[in-house]
C-alpha cells in the first residue's frame, strides 16, 4: 500500500489507527532519499529498527492528552518583550559608510535592465 509519501506500508497507516510497518523496499528508498549508503545487508538490520520507532510512535499516540495544553517549555517562563517601534536603527551612516556610491543613506546600484 502506498500513502501519500509515496512510501511502502505493509499493513495501513497512521491515519486509520492500523499497526504501521515499513518493507526492505521502503528501507531502500528512504536509505536514497536521505542520501545514505546502505549495504544490502544492512537493510534487515534498517528495517528492525524503523519498525521499532513506528512502534514506539503508536505507543505514543495512546497516551490521552486531552486536557493537556500545549506549552513550548517544561519550566513555565515569561519570554521577555521589547517595545514594537519603527526606528531607522539610528546607524544608517554606519551602514552605508563603505558603500561604493549612496545618496540620501540609499545605496546606488548600477542599472542591470534596460
Amino acid at each position: 500500500m502506498r500513502g501519500r509519501t509515496g512510501l511502502c506500508y505493509s499493513r495501513g497507516e497512521f491515519s486509520q489507527g492500523l499497526p504501521l510497518s515499513v518493507d526492505a523496499a521502503t528501507v531502500r528508498r528512504i536509505a536514497r532519499l536521505a542520501r545514505i549508503a546502505v549495504a544490502e545487508d544492512e537493510v534487515e538490520h534498517l528495517r528492525g529498527e524503523l519498525n521499532a520507532m513506528l512502534a514506539f510512535v503508536e505507543q505514543l499516540s495512546e497516551v490521552d492528552v486531552s486536557g493537556v495544553e500545549p506549552m513550548t517549555s517544561v519550566t513555565p517562563m515569561a519570554m521577555k518583550k521589547r517595545a514594537d517601534k519603527v526606528t531607522d536603527g539610528g546607524i544608517a551612516d554606519d551602514i552605508v559608510r563603505n558603500a561604493p556610491q549612496t545618496e540620501d543613506n540609499f545605496f546606488l546600484v548600477p542599472k542591470v535592465v534596460e
